[in-house]
């Protein structure tokens, strides 16, 4: 069977998985997907591996056009994904609308969870919020990252643990059963990330790739993006 092979931020898995059963079905296709920390990806690419459709954020995919290692004619918008806070379901939300509730938020918390802070552009801006906050340092022995917001989400939602709480994208809470979006970051730390998409220029299938980028961007992936957190001009 032919496979189409796409790599991605965590913050599409959702959309990507939620598309890839029909579009496999009526292509008689396998979608192939690897998602992880958008550093990560990048590096991937770069390294040569298997790569037909890309997902990153809009300004490494316009480096990414810009070297000539995706068509830039591909280049599209999936949307923006806000960052936001998140607690294993069923536990009470903490008010984290300002500065200081975020704060004494994490600071009783037993467990935080985060993207790699190194890699990943949800974890490198909490680690950045919580320096900011003043806590850092405190924290940091119960800061419990992941190479993903994804894998942060899902292993938070599995521990079974009270006060736990985590930050990341909102597509990758929203898309993760066993958690619940308790709000997004404060204003001041605020952080919209745009997505985009491209065929990539050594893709093995680069007419299934144009197929799948369509139907990620257009009206029957809709519903799912919106639910799952991307806000769509």
């Amino acid at each position: 069977m032919t496979a189409l092979h796409v790599l991605s931020a965590g913050a599409a898995k959702g959309l990507v998985q939620g598309m890839q059963e029909p579009f496999s079905a009526a292509r008689g296709v396998s979608v192939e997907g690897a998602f992880g920390a958008v550093g990560a990806m990048r590096e991937k690419l770069l390294a040569r591996e298997p790569c037909d459709l890309i997902i990153l954020t809009a300004a490494i995919i316009d480096a990414l056009a810009a070297q000539g290692l995706v068509h830039a004619d591909s280049v599209a918008a999936l949307g923006r994904v806000h960052t936001g806070i998140a607690v294993p379901a069923g536990e009470a939300h903490p008010a984290i609308a300002d500065a200081d509730g975020l704060r004494r938020a994490l600071e009783v918390a037993r467990g935080i969870y985060l993207p790699d802070p190194e890699r990943a552009t949800a974890g490198i801006h909490f680690a950045n919020v919580l320096r900011a906050l003043g806590i850092f340092d405190r924290v940091r022995e119960r800061l419990r990252p992941f190479p993903n917001g994804a894998a942060a989400m899902r292993a938070m939602a599995d521990a079974g643990e009270p006060g736990l709480i985590g930050c990341t994208q909102v597509t990758e809470i929203n898309y993760t059963v066993g958690v619940e979006l308790v709000g997004l970051l404060p204003r001041e730390f605020e952080l919209a990330t745009t997505y985009s998409l491209a065929v990539c220029a050594a893709a093995a299938e680069p007419a299934l790739a144009r197929e799948f980028a369509g139907l990620l961007i257009g009206p029957a992936s809709l519903a799912l993006r919106v639910k799952g957190g991307f806000v769509v001009d």
